[in-house]
């Protein structure tokens, strides 16, 4: 498209549209029932069409009113034609920017470079005709006809390929060009905003009560109702299991695997949010991709969802049932004790091997030996602590050459190695 006066628009001639139809859109098309139902003869409708397959229709200016082109024969001869639209007047372009800033969606719509027929219709009803009726096509042209000739038609079949592009090209067409029309929208959407404004806020401000008035009524007040009881349990979500298969890519037995998730962690929020206390204490953490997934993977959802879960967070099976163990024992905090490394500060590692000298009295003291950042190994036994960030000790035990997470955390070393130790013991028993 060159130009760059609104009121006048000039699209580059388009190539050949051999073995496609003129028009794609529905706009597009009642463009061509118009020029259809108008011309008296078929004949000259499909020589021009012919004509338009065949590129043989140049630049095409649009002006309100007019659209312009030259069209060649096949002998090369050629012919000015031109197409005329009747224009809106101003009343009527009144009516439909009021009629499309009523609704938000026919604003969208317009900014999208669309023209759905609701718009189209919303604007009939409001007296606004933007498609041409039967009739409203009026042809001119250099050849003499006077009737819709062969090179009036291949440039209405042209136009109907530009309207599929770009439906403001018949709004020009109307009198109206894009930037003015976007504008004339956005002052009278502005203007009714503003105009709203101090009802809707007079809507939004309280009634209101004087302060010595309500504190006066304290003892008048009734009380706030009590809350009604919490469920016994999570409710169930909808059944999925229908006649109508799913969409492609959509998993139904994941889906309400993850609807019934979402019930019980509701039902377990609300239970926080009502239990005593529940303003003290602090707001948990919220879970990364990798950590939800163990999370979910930990609600046992089936073979299926599961090798999904550890697909979809770079896992083997075996490491996400390890997560999945480590879940169980302490949440997010035991699943970064087995999958983060990290290098306890000075003071830090200083006052756990303290922990450590202090947990045991004579005999009763392990042998233990650091084996990592954070790690200590039981010597001559398959058993490990691991201290956490918050400062609790972590049992760990070896099964088939990995180190897997046996136990809940402990402040005292002594007493989460007792986990192992005690267990030990009871297999040698």
């Amino acid at each position: 498209m060159s130009g760059t006066d609104e009121s006048e628009r000039t699209f580059a001639a388009l190539p050949p549209a051999h073995g496609r139809g003129f028009a794609t859109s529905w706009w597009g098309q009642a463009w061509l029932k118009a020029l259809e139902d108008t011309a008296l003869d078929g004949q000259q409708l499909k020589k021009g069409r012919r004509h338009a397959r065949e590129g043989a229709v140049g630049a095409v200016s649009v002006r309100p009113g007019r659209i312009t082109a030259v069209v060649r024969d096949g002998d090369g001869t050629a012919q000015r034609s031109d197409v005329l639209l009747q224009e809106l007047t101003g009343a009527e372009w009144d009516g439909f920017l009021d009629m499309a800033v009523d609704r938000a969606g026919h604003i969208a719509a317009l900014l999208d470079r669309e023209m759905p027929p609701h718009l189209v219709e919303d604007a009939a009803a409001a007296g606004v005709e933007l498609l041409p009726g039967i009739g409203d096509l009026e042809p001119e042209c250099t050849c003499g006809a006077w009737d819709h000739c062969p090179h009036t038609a291949a440039l209405c079949y042209q136009m109907a390929r530009l309207l599929d592009q770009d439906p403001f090209v018949l709004l020009l067409m109307r009198g109206r060009g894009e930037r003015r029309l976007l504008d004339e929208l956005q002052i009278r959407s502005a203007a009714r905003a503003s105009a709203a404004a101090p009802e809707r806020e007079a809507e939004r401000r309280p009634a209101g009560v004087r302060a010595d008035e309500a504190f006066a009524a304290r003892d008048i007040v009734p009380a706030l109702p009590a809350p009604p009881p919490l469920p016994e349990e999570p409710g169930l979500p909808p059944a999925l299991d229908t006649e109508t298969p799913p969409g492609p890519g959509l998993d139904v037995a994941a889906l309400e695997f993850l609807a019934a998730d979402a019930a019980v962690r509701a039902l377990r929020m609300l239970t926080d949010a009502l239990s005593a206390g529940h303003q003290q204490q602090p707001v948990e953490p919220e879970l990364a991709p990798d950590q939800d997934a163990v999370r979910l993977a930990a609600g046992a959802p089936g073979p299926v969802i599961a090798g999904r879960l550890a697909a979809g967070t770079d896992r083997q099976r075996a490491e996400l049932e390890l997560a999945v163990r480590a879940w169980h024992f302490g949440g997010a905090s035991a699943l970064a004790v087995l999958e983060e490394e990290w290098t306890p500060q000075p003071d830090v590692l200083a006052r756990a091997r303290t922990a450590l000298d202090e947990a045991w009295e004579g005999a009763d003291r392990p042998q233990l030996r650091g084996t990592g950042p954070g790690r200590w190994t039981m010597v001559g036994a398959d058993a490990q602590l691991r201290l956490g960030r918050d400062g609790r000790w972590w049992p760990y035990r070896k099964e088939r050459g990995r180190w897997a997470p046996a136990g809940s955390a402990d402040h005292d070393p002594a007493a989460a190695l007792a986990v192992l130790t005690n267990e030990s013991e009871g297999n040698a028993a």
